[in-house]
């Protein structure tokens, strides 16, 4: 129970420090590039930084990480290759045009 909670608490610092070292680096990337590029366009602080990366996660990236791959990789080797043959076949005959039936 103990070394659960001392492996929780270093996740979670090292994920603090990830996105703040990721926010700095929006920042510096922000400032460096888009000012030069374009006249309207002011440098941003550390705060604004920190909100354009959590922004370009929602918009871009989403919020899934490892897990939301986790059902490509659970039935590895369970079918055989005529089972996985079938399913392949039937998947695809969804995209089929009814013209190609024809």
């Amino acid at each position: 129970m103990k070394r659960c909670r001392s492996k929780c608490a270093a996740i979670a610092a090292l994920m603090v420090v990830a996105i703040a070292a990721l926010s700095y680096v929006v920042m510096l990337l922000w400032n460096h590039v888009a000012v030069s590029l374009a006249e309207g366009i002011h440098a941003i602080d550390y705060g604004q930084a920190v909100g354009l990366l959590i922004l370009s996660r929602i918009l871009f990236g989403g919020f899934r990480g490892r897990h939301g791959h986790h059902h490509k990789h659970c039935c590895d080797g369970a079918m055989t290759a005529e089972e996985a043959e079938k399913v392949r076949c039937g998947l695809f005959s969804r995209f089929k045009s009814k013209q190609d039936d024809a």
